[in-house]
């Protein structure tokens, strides 16, 4: 089995305003389609599953985020669902409440996108919830990728010691950094040890698109807790780019059985 942990299905004209965002102030996206053609790509090339990460830009979006991944999870059942929320909206525990407490497998944060550090107040509540439904936030916290698009100096928003000290104040929540944490990859690795709830995933950090990209024999010392990802369909490269990497690492199978599926079902279920 494959799960791709990493995915983003949004509706068309979010989709859109994102490509745009992208062609401006990062790439261009090589996967112009739509939610179901994402889907029927990514079942053609062999995924099994996949999860859906939707995030939230701005308050007042959520709500209405979530029904949407929700309906592509009933009309597709290979989609794990994960809910978002704005950190610090009007009713942001009553949202995520209805989402956890539903089929939703886990919550999607954006650091750079939202504005908002691990650390950050606004975060207790998404932290809190995470420990209490043992689900995890998928929370792109690492300094990389970065864009000056953005508008802001990411690394105020971002980096290892900021999502150390959020899971010292919440030590049963689960966070899982995409990006390997890049470009602090090595400081996110060294929490590991200390930090049992703490995991990775490798979107787009192994194979090779980023010059001085993490160290790829972070997957061997640590198959146990590294998810296959890929960011698809937001991607400058073919959809498979990242799991051709990883398979011409040549795990020992069982390692590479936890990377591709075996650490997503852990943690979202099957």
């Amino acid at each position: 089995m494959v799960i791709d942990a990493h995915v983003h299905l949004f509706p068309d004209r979010l989709a859109q305003a994102v490509r745009r965002w992208f062609d401006e102030h990062a790439w261009s996206i090589e996967h112009r389609i739509g939610v179901d053609e994402c889907v029927a790509k990514l079942r053609a090339g062999g995924i099994d599953r996949m999860v859906a990460l939707p995030y939230a830009h701005k308050p007042g979006m959520a709500r209405a985020l979530n029904d949407f991944t929700a309906q592509i999870a009933a009309r597709h059942p290979s989609v794990i669902p994960c809910c978002t929320v704005f950190p610090g909206e009007e009713g942001a525990e009553e949202i995520l409440e209805e989402a956890l407490s539903a089929n939703f497998r886990g919550v999607k944060i954006h650091s750079h996108v939202m504005r908002v550090a691990p650390d950050d107040p606004r975060m207790d509540a998404i932290w809190r919830a995470s420990a209490r439904h043992r689900k995890p936030v998928v929370i792109h916290c690492g300094p990389e990728p970065a864009s000056s698009g953005y508008g802001i100096d990411v690394k105020q928003f971002s980096g290892a010691d900021r999502l150390r000290r959020a899971l010292q104040r919440h030590p049963d929540a689960i966070a899982i950094v995409p990006h390997l944490g890049f470009d602090q990859s090595d400081q996110f690795e060294a929490m590991l040890p200390d930090h049992p709830n703490l995991h990775l995933d490798t979107t787009m950090a192994i194979c090779g698109y980023f010059p001085g990209g993490p160290d790829v024999e972070i997957l061997r010392r640590h198959p146990g807790r590294i998810l296959y990802g890929t960011d698809f369909p937001n991607l400058p490269y073919a959809w498979d780019r990242e799991l051709r990497a990883l398979r011409a690492l040549k795990l020992p199978p069982e390692d590479e059985e936890r990377i591709l599926s075996g650490n997503a079902l852990r943690l979202f279920g099957g």
